[in-house]
């Protein structure tokens, strides 16, 4: 199981840190990933790590503004997400799969969601 926390609101030009935490599972094989959902808006691929935890990918709407890390000895990836936007308000949801790629069939397991709130 996959328990994302960590969201809440901010304002424009803010910082938040999501967290997801795993249990259940083999996390220190798994790639992790975040991706989002605006209200009306179809989901999307935000960023991805790597069992290794190197070479990091980000959509080009989060690259240089959030880090994705991890922490295989607490089964915990984070993002930390810098300088937030009004367009990142989505609920924001955590996976696992065995590669590091962006398509969201890639990952067998989804945490519930944390909503993050950006207000401007």
């Amino acid at each position: 199981q996959l328990q994302a926390s960590g969201g809440g609101l901010v304002q424009a030009g803010g910082s938040l840190r999501i967290s997801c935490a795993a249990s259940g599972l083999r996390f220190s094989r798994y790639a992790m990933a975040w991706f989002r959902q605006a209200p009306g808006k179809e989901r999307e691929f935000v960023a991805a790590i790597p069992w290794s935890g190197l070479s990091a990918d980000y959509a080009d709407s989060v690259k240089g503004r959030s880090t994705i890390s991890r922490d295989n000895a607490e089964n915990t990836v984070y993002l930390q997400m810098n300088n937030l936007k009004p367009d990142d308000t989505a609920v924001y949801y955590c996976a696992a799969g065995p590669q590091r790629i962006r398509e969201a069939t890639n990952y067998d397991y989804w945490g519930q969601g944390t909503q993050v709130t950006v207000s401007s």
